[in-house]
């Protein structure tokens, strides 16, 4: 069953290649969605697929990669009923 979280990930978390490993671990999980800088400095993350799959992302996504520094990771559920099927990188918002 396929599930859909938004993830807001503050701390450290810009100009360490956060987007780009958090992509990397979607995609090697085989989920879809998106992933962007704000403005705020946050980064904003939606991830969709597996439970089990959503679950580690976003386990991973409390560490992030060796230069960051994460320090809350607000998760929800999205119920926005959008299907993705790609993994991307958005504009910063």
């Amino acid at each position: 069953m396929a599930v859909t979280k938004q993830l807001r990930i503050a701390g450290r978390v810009q100009g360490v290649g956060f987007r780009y490993s958090l992509q990397r671990e979607a995609l090697a999980h085989g989920l879809a969605g998106w992933v962007r800088n704000r403005r705020d400095g946050t980064v904003e993350a939606v991830l969709q697929g597996g439970e089990t799959a959503v679950a580690a992302v976003v386990a991973w996504a409390r560490r992030g990669p060796p230069a960051a520094r994460v320090r809350d990771v607000d998760v929800r559920d999205d119920a926005g009923g959008r299907h993705y099927s790609d993994f991307d990188q958005l504009p910063t918002e």
